[in-house]
C-alpha cells in the first residue's frame, strides 16, 4: 500500500465526516437548486500522475461539479416518472457501498437473506401470492428484458425446445402483441433477438383511452391460429397512466396460447392505496411482471424487480455455468437468476424504506403524489395558455399550450422552463399532439411546490 492508501485509511472518518458534510450542503439546498439543468461539460482534465488522495479529489469535485449538481430527487423534478430518495433509503444505500457485496451467491454472506426478505415485504405491499418470486435487477428495462426473456423460453418450450440451449433459429418468429407498450419493450425485444417488428399492436380504447381493446387484442391472437406467443399488458401508461383490463386479457389465456407480461413500473404501486387498488385488480395473474424501485418507492437509482410464477423458466434463461460456483442449490444463486452476474446490494436501501414507512407510509406517498396530481391538473384545465390534454388518471398531468403549438414549440417551452430551474417536466406526443407530462412520484413534493411551479409555467409561458 502507497503512502497516499495508508494516509487516507487513517484519515477515513474525517474523509466521510467531509462527504457528509457535502451530502447534507446539498440536501439543505434541495428546494433551492434547479430541478434540472441544461448539460454543460468543462474541459476534460488529464489524469494525475501523482496520488493527491481523497479529501483532494473531494475538493476538486465539488468545485468543477458539486454546486452545479441539480436537485433531480427534488420535489420539482416532474420529467419522466422519478421518485427521490426516502432518508431511510439512502441509509441503506450508504450501507450498501460499504459493505460491497457482490451479491451473486449465497455462499458467502447472509446478504441474500436481505434481498429474500425485501421481495416479501414487496409481494405484502402490492397484494402478490407468495408463489410469485422476485429478483431485483437495475430497473425496468431490465426487468422487461427479463420477462420477455422467460417469455422466449416458454414459447419456444411450447415448440419442444429450449430456446436458451438452442436459439432461435429452431424456431418460427415469435409474435409480441399488445397496445401502448413502453419504448423499454421494443429495447428488449432488439436485445433478445426477437426485433421490434415482432410487436403487433392492438388499437387502444376510443375517446382518450391508451388502455389496449381487448376485443381487438383477442383478434390478433386469432389470427396466430393457435401459435403461442407474447402478451404485454400495461398496468400505467407513460403518458395518461391508463390501465389495461389485465382480468380481461388474462380469461383470454382460455382460448390462446400466450405468456403475459405485464408492465407495471410505476402503475403497480396503485396498489398500495384502497382508492386505486382496483386499477391493477389481476396483477396477480401475470407469468412475469415488472415494477420498478426508483420511481414510487423512492430507493436510488438504480433498482427494479421482476418477478414472476415460473423459477425454473428463470432459472433456464438465466444460470450460470462455471466450476468456482459450484452446483445450483436451494436457495439458488441470484446469479442463475438475473442477467447481471455482478450485483450490487441495491434490495437493501429498499429493506430499509420499507421496514422504515411499511404500508401505511406508501399508502400516504400514492394517495398524496395522486391529490397533487388532480390539482395540478385543475390548475392546468383552468389556465387560458395551456390544454389539458387527458383525464388525471393518477399521478401524471398530460397537457400541452394553448393554440395550434407544434413540437418544436413545445421544446423551447421546456427549455426556458428547464433554465428557468423552479420545476422539470419532460416532452411527450399524445395522439398525435406534441404535449408535455408532469409526474408526481417524490415524497419531498408539497402542495407549496404546485403553486412555485405553476408560476413557472406561466413566467415562460
Amino acid at each position: 500500500m502507497t503512502k497516499t492508501f495508508d494516509d487516507d485509511a487513517q484519515a477515513l472518518p474525517q474523509l466521510l465526516a467531509a462527504v457528509q458534510a457535502a451530502a447534507l450542503d446539498y440536501l439543505a439546498t434541495i428546494d433551492s437548486r434547479p430541478a434540472a439543468t441544461d448539460f454543460a461539460a468543462p474541459g476534460l482534465l488529464a489524469l494525475p500522475d501523482d496520488s493527491a488522495g481523497a479529501q483532494a479529489a473531494l475538493t476538486l469535485f465539488l468545485q468543477r461539479f458539486g454546486a452545479a449538481m441539480p436537485a433531480a430527487n427534488g420535489p420539482r423534478f416532474w420529467g419522466f416518472v422519478t421518485g427521490g430518495t426516502t432518508p431511510a433509503a439512502l441509509m441503506g444505500d450508504w450501507l450498501a457501498s460499504t459493505y460491497d457485496l457482490n451479491l451473486s451467491s449465497a455462499a458467502n454472506s447472509n446478504a441474500p437473506a436481505i434481498e429474500f426478505e425485501a421481495i416479501h415485504l414487496l409481494r405484502q405491499l402490492f397484494g402478490l401470492p407468495e408463489s410469485f418470486g422476485g429478483t431485483f435487477v437495475t430497473g425496468a428495462t431490465m426487468a422487461n428484458f427479463a420477462g420477455l426473456a422467460m417469455g422466449r423460453e416458454w414459447v419456444g418450450r411450447q415448440h419442444g425446445l429450449s430456446v436458451a440451449e438452442r436459439g432461435l433459429t429452431a424456431l418460427p418468429p415469435i409474435a409480441v402483441l399488445g397496445g401502448e407498450a413502453h419504448s423499454s419493450i421494443f429495447k428488449a425485444l432488439a436485445m433478445l433477438g426477437l426485433g421490434r417488428a415482432a410487436y403487433h399492436r392492438a388499437a387502444s380504447l376510443p375517446g382518450d383511452r391508451e388502455a389496449v381493446d381487448v376485443a381487438g387484442l383477442s383478434r390478433l391472437l386469432a389470427a396466430q391460429e393457435g401459435r403461442p406467443c407474447i402478451v404485454v399488458a400495461n398496468a400505467g401508461t407513460v403518458n395518461t397512466v391508463d390501465f389495461d383490463d389485465l382480468r380481461a386479457i388474462a380469461a383470454l389465456k382460455r382460448d390462446f396460447p400466450f405468456w403475459l407480461h405485464i408492465d407495471a413500473a410505476f402503475g403497480g404501486f396503485a396498489a398500495c392505496a384502497p382508492a386505486f387498488r382496483h386499477l391493477v385488480a389481476g396483477m396477480e395473474l401475470a407469468d412475469s411482471l415488472t415494477i420498478d424501485a426508483h420511481k414510487w418507492l423512492n430507493v436510488p437509482y438504480d433498482a427494479a424487480m421482476i418477478f414472476t410464477r415460473h423459477r425454473d423458466l428463470q432459472r433456464a434463461v438465466f444460470q450460470n455455468s462455471a466450476a468456482y460456483l459450484g452446483e445450483i442449490r436451494e436457495p439458488v444463486d441470484f446469479v442463475h437468476l438475473a442477467p447481471e452476474n455482478s450485483r450490487r446490494l441495491r434490495a437493501l436501501p429498499a429493506w430499509f424504506t420499507l421496514m422504515a414507512y411499511g404500508r401505511s407510509g406508501y399508502q400516504a406517498i400514492v394517495e398524496r403524489n395522486c391529490a397533487q396530481a388532480q390539482c395540478f391538473g385543475a390548475m392546468i384545465e383552468s389556465a387560458a395558455e395551456f390544454a389539458l390534454l387527458a383525464p388525471v388518471r393518477l399521478n401524471v398531468v398530460c397537457f400541452t399550450l394553448a393554440g395550434a403549438a407544434d413540437a418544436a414549440t413545445v421544446a423551447a417551452f421546456l427549455a426556458r422552463l428547464r433554465d428557468d430551474g423552479r420545476v422539470f417536466l419532460t416532452p411527450t406526443v399524445l395522439h398525435g399532439t406534441p404535449a408535455m407530462r408532469a409526474a408526481f412520484s417524490n415524497w419531498r413534493t408539497t402542495d407549496a411546490d404546485l403553486e412555485i411551479a405553476f408560476g413557472a409555467l406561466l413566467a415562460c409561458r
